[in-house]
């Protein structure tokens, strides 16, 4: 038996035990709430970062939109949709199945740069939530939560929320200003190009213009007092000096074509030897083309190319050895395939390039080191920019190759492809 005195504080004992286990239940689910809550913290902040990372890395944000709308429909368990303002003369891009309220709320949200509804302090009798893809001086679009109703959103989800489409936001002003910076670049150097583009043709144009109006206004004037032979000697110097002015004319026409995006090529299959024997009868008729000679291989097959512009092409390369090599020195036309390609080269016995000038000679406008020469070769420095150009166009490239003994070989090296079968007439 328990002592009489011991009983009387038995109700004291249970209810201070009752007590005990209720303020220890108490401290074990203050303590449960704050790991769930801790727990949540960590979760959020996970998914922010790694939201982060994927726009920090994002040439294109805007393509990830779907991954913004997925993790705010996870936040909240609500359909989701986007107005993106990319900039830079680009359209609104709508994500998404918005409405017409939905898609004025969206608007007025990236208007005003600012949170729309419920747990806002602006039009918050709205069922939707507007949350703004804010950058840092400007707002990009904005995000809708819809169906909310009269709930709202707790605080910490309210926030990362907001921080999610700020990270939207950040990654279209970062895409915006690079696409700013890049048009400007281009327009800055479409601007050069076009000086120096002015500038070379003004120059270039001048002496062989002031050739054939001295040559002809001598066979004007002077043309009964002149011999046959002087008549001549005139008549030849404007036809050189016209032949040169269509030939600057052509590259600088075809350069600015090949330049411009979505040219065409009027490709077919052609034969390398006629395109190399076209290109030595056009060089045979200038006094100095006596010099060029070409080897082609039998074994090389069609190619499958733009003939005009491979005539072009090949002009171009022997005129500048003819131009650059000593009048006596030979220069070779060669044709030959070389595994999956073509090659066609331009090999001259000149005093050579540079290492330093190597790649520049084929920008436009670019001579060379001419300390070399006596006196500067004619030329605006397009030519060698026209073949790269006319290489790149058909999928192949033109190098620079240094011989052994001096001299250069301009190196064009085609893709080789397959030429359909002929197939016999029907007797």
């Amino acid at each position: 038996m328990i002592p009489r005195p011991i009983v009387q504080f038995l109700p004291w004992i249970a209810t201070g035990s009752l007590m005990a286990l209720a303020w220890v239940g108490w401290k074990l689910r203050m303590a449960w709430a704050g790991l769930r809550a801790a727990q949540r913290a960590a979760q959020l902040e996970r998914a922010l970062r790694e939201f982060g990372d994927l726009m920090r890395d994002a040439d294109r944000p805007e393509v990830h939109a779907h991954e913004l709308l997925q993790a705010l429909t996870q936040l909240a368990g609500l359909p989701a949709a986007a107005l993106l303002r990319p900039g830079c003369g680009t359209r609104d891009i709508v994500i998404g199945d918005p409405d017409a309220n939905a898609i004025a709320g969206l608007q007025l949200c990236a208007d005003g740069g600012r949170a729309l509804g419920p747990g806002t302090a602006h039009h918050a009798g709205e069922p939707d939530l507007y949350l703004p893809l804010r950058g840092r001086d400007a707002c990009y679009g904005a995000v809708t939560l819809r169906g909310l109703g009269d709930l709202v959103l707790p605080p910490d989800l309210l926030a990362h929320a907001q921080a999610l489409c700020d990270q939207m936001g950040l990654a279209l002003q970062r895409r915006c200003v690079q696409d700013e910076a890049r048009q400007a670049g281009e327009l800055a150097e479409t601007q050069t190009t076009r000086n120096a583009m002015l500038a070379a043709i003004s120059h270039d144009y001048r002496t062989p213009l002031a050739t054939i109006m001295g040559s002809a206004s001598a066979l004007q004037t002077q043309g009964d007092r002149l011999s046959a032979a002087q008549r001549q000697e005139l008549a030849g110097r404007i036809v050189d000096e016209t032949a040169r002015l269509v030939r600057l004319t052509d590259n600088t026409l075809q350069l600015a074509r090949l330049g411009a995006p979505g040219v065409a090529l009027r490709c077919d299959w052609e034969s390398a030897e006629e395109i190399v024997g076209a290109a030595l009868r056009r060089v045979r008729r200038r006094p100095d083309g006596g010099r060029v000679k070409a080897r082609v291989a039998d074994d090389l097959p069609l190619l499958w190319c733009d003939a005009a512009l491979m005539s072009q092409l090949l002009d171009n390369l022997i005129d500048n050895a003819l131009k650059y090599s000593p009048a006596d020195a030979p220069v070779e036309v060669v044709a030959r395939r070389i595994g999956g390609d073509a090659l066609l080269a331009v090999r001259d016995r000149g005093p050579g390039i540079e290492p330093a000038w190597r790649e520049r000679v084929f920008d436009a406008f670019q001579r060379g080191d001419l300390a070399t020469f006596s006196q500067r070769p004619p030329g605006a420095g397009v030519g060698l920019a026209v073949c790269r150009a006319i290489a790149l166009a058909h999928d192949g490239g033109l190098d620079l190759r240094p011989r052994g003994h001096g001299g250069c070989s301009f190196e064009l090296w085609l893709p080789l492809r397959a030429a359909p079968e002929l197939q016999e007439a029907p007797a």
